[in-house]
């Protein structure tokens, strides 16, 4: 983590990877997160995906580090008590919930605005809190399937199926079908709206309520797609677009090319000071006149033999050779790994630092996803590991001013 938003603290209500993961996104930043959970069920992303302990699931140490476990019963009027008076240190309010779930527990948008103006309140769930589908409860694949991002076929015997996308090594193919995509793109986007939520609250004094909807994220971050497929038939000059039957698998000049390690590289000479480049780099300077002078990028689509000629130059180094020229040269080669392992291993990813090692909830030292951004003499940190259900109350509590003997009274009557 950051410090960017350090002495920002956050409450947040959500269960699962959608409100968690906006939560653990701010508290990359350096903000104080208190996850607030029912004293009888709480987070049960804690006890899906498997476990590295009990409770303790992959998804649980990731999606809820940095923060601090409350238990409160928010039916109950003193669990709501306790909330006020922890809701008047809070500049945040992240809602995994569907739309109306804290309205009906008596701390919604509207009573916590009414009581302190300048909260900023982030509603973050799968449809979003309005229109036809806001009370339907959802997850990651529903998400991403009303973005189109897990198109079907309907086979002859009438099942509904998934196409299948370009064969990827089962650690890729398991992430990308999980559905955790979707909450990921979402959380994204609530998050940098909270952050300009609190710039603006800290030049007008008002608050905001957020509402981010997680399909609309997948939609958003896939705006190139998007926006050729909408506005398709105002493009006129279509001279440098590709066949969308084919999607890339016949370009040439942006390209994955095999190297003599059996490793892949991406070739992306698609400019053509790039192609004269690589060409003099490669030694084959009879390949620079092989362009289309006409075309600012320059695919070479369909190009069979100048394909064939691309291949049996990178085949005969390895990957890294390539890697280096490009580096040295100024060339758009870049390496393909082609598992999670290999990205990790990949020493342009080491020294992005995004795989980040610190302890896990029982001290073993886990592999956390880090921040893709670095913020210069602020290295990233994990704050704390993920927490135990409720692992917080007693400190928390204490610090609002509830004595050793009406915390037993609160735990005795089922209100922490």
């Amino acid at each position: 983590m950051s410090d960017l938003l350090r002495g920002v603290r956050v409450l947040e209500l959500a269960t699962l990877l959608n409100g968690s993961t906006v939560g653990t996104l701010l508290g990359d930043l350096g903000a104080d997160v208190i996850k607030i959970e029912s004293p009888f069920l709480g987070d049960y992303i804690r006890d899906i995906g498997g476990s590295v302990s009990p409770h303790n699931s992959p998804s649980h140490i990731q999606a809820n580090k940095h923060k601090r476990s409350l238990t409160l019963n928010l039916r109950e009027e003193r669990g709501r008590e306790l909330f006020w008076r922890l809701h008047a240190t809070a500049d945040v309010f992240i809602d995994g919930n569907l739309v109306g779930v804290a309205d009906r527990l008596g701390v919604g948008y509207e009573e916590q605005r009414r009581r302190k103006p300048g909260i900023v309140y982030c509603q973050y769930t799968g449809y979003g809190a309005q229109g036809p589908y806001a009370s339907i409860p959802t997850h990651g694949m529903m998400m991403e399937a009303l973005a189109g991002a897990q198109p079907t076929v309907v086979d002859a015997d009438g099942a509904a199926r998934v196409l299948p996308g370009p064969p990827v090594p089962p650690p890729i193919q398991r992430d990308l079908r999980s559905g955790g995509e979707a909450t990921a793109a979402g959380a994204i986007h609530a998050a940098f709206h909270v952050a300009a939520a609190l710039v603006q609250r800290d030049r007008t004094g008002e608050g905001a309520y957020i509402d981010v909807s997680a399909a609309a994220g997948v939609v958003a971050n896939a705006w190139i797609a998007a926006t050729f497929t909408m506005n398709d038939h105002l493009i006129s000059d279509r001279a440098d677009l590709p066949d969308p039957d084919v999607a890339g698998s016949d370009w040439v000049k942006y390209q994955f090319y095999a190297a003599a390690d059996g490793k892949v590289v991406l070739f992306a000479c698609i400019e053509h000071k790039f192609w004269d480049r690589f060409c003099a780099a490669a030694g084959r300077p009879d390949l620079i006149e092989h362009k289309d002078a006409s075309l600012a990028a320059d695919f070479a689509a369909g190009n069979v033999w100048l394909r064939q000629q691309l291949q049996d130059i990178i085949v005969k180094h390895d990957a890294a050779y390539w890697v280096d020229l490009a580096a040295r040269e100024d060339i758009p080669i870049g390496p393909a790994p082609r598992t999670i392992s290999e990205v990790a291993e990949d020493r342009q990813m080491r020294q992005l630092g995004i795989f980040h090692r610190a302890p896990d909830p029982t001290g073993n030292e886990w592999t956390y996803i880090g921040e893709p951004a670095i913020v210069a003499g602020q290295p990233y940190r994990v704050q704390r590991p993920a927490p135990g259900h409720g692992e917080h109350t007693d400190e928390l509590l204490a610090d609002l001013g509830v004595t050793a003997s009406e915390l037993a009274r609160l735990k005795a009557d089922g209100i922490v």
